[in-house]
């Protein structure tokens, strides 16, 4: 019997969703303590067709009494490298082997079959893995579970970036993006700071001389855009060619290839289930 995903927008519309908070520190890839997070299903956006990337589908959802956290255990932008075991097999091709077979189908997910808490993940390695089940399609809007990747054991390879939303923190001018993947096979995820924002992921291909080897990649490589305005209506598209600043000064080219995700209801306060005017625009609001 396939498993059931437990919804977010329920998780929060009933008003158990997280109720402690306290004043957390983070730096990089550091974690905040674990104990200040109740536990709770984190959702993951998945992509990659070579190596298995998840990303956290984080909320701001809204802000304590004294505006110094956000009241959410999605409070978190989350990259991993990731694995799949099935009675104890590496299934993970099978993922693949179903991703190339939906060609048109742009988003795939996970959704775990338990609760967790997410900065477990990077405190310490106490969580490596956890069960769940992989979905053709957002798990949330109808997806549809893989009957062979029901029920897997989901292996975190890797932590490729871990950052909690500081409500103190202030959003950049321009188009900030994260870099992650795998020797060729590269990809953009939007750089989440405040609310009103925007989660976005494109597979990528660097032109000219640019490269960064997977060592570089072991952690996630920040970029500016400096044309362009941090919005939405202003964001990296399919098909494009964009220049890139790394934190060193450096330039570096980008083309992109695909948009696998691009939502921004969920990134305001309050948050929206239901499709912005983008989001159908741009075909993700189903």
């Amino acid at each position: 019997m396939a498993s059931r995903p437990i919804l977010r927008r329920q998780f929060v519309q009933s008003g158990l969703a997280f109720v402690g908070y306290c004043a957390l520190r983070t730096s990089g890839q550091a974690a905040p303590q674990s104990e200040t997070d109740a536990p709770a299903t984190h959702n993951w956006m998945l992509v990659g067709e070579q190596t298995a990337f998840l990303s956290h589908l984080p909320m701001f959802d809204h802000l304590n009494e004294s505006g110094s956290e956000y009241v959410t255990p999605h409070r978190y932008q989350v990259i991993l490298q990731a694995s799949f075991k099935k009675c104890n097999a590496d299934v993970t091709e099978t993922y693949f082997a179903d991703r190339e077979s939906h060609p048109t189908t742009k988003m795939f997910t996970v959704s775990p079959t338990g609760v967790f808490v997410l900065p477990d993940l990077a405190a310490n390695q106490s969580i490596t893995s956890f069960d769940g089940t992989v979905f053709r399609g957002h798990l949330e809007r109808g997806g549809k579970a893989i009957a062979k990747l029901d029920n897997v054991t989901v292996t975190l390879d890797r932590l490729v970036h871990f950052h909690k939303f500081d409500p103190t923190a202030k959003a950049p001018d321009v188009l900030e993006y994260l870099v992650f993947g795998r020797s060729k096979e590269l990809f953009l995820a939007h750089s989440i700071v405040k609310p009103p924002d925007f989660d976005q992921i494109l597979s990528i291909e660097l032109t000219g001389s640019a490269d960064l080897p997977d060592k570089v990649l072991s952690s996630a490589v920040r970029i500016r855009i400096p044309d362009r305005k941090n919005s939405s209506s202003d964001r990296i598209r399919e098909d494009e060619k964009v220049t890139g600043e790394l934190s060193t000064g450096a330039k570096i080219t980008i083309r992109t290839l695909r948009e696998f995700y691009f939502e921004e209801g969920e990134l305001q306060i309050p948050a929206t289930f239901d499709p912005t005017a983008e989001e159908i625009k741009a075909g993700f609001s189903s």
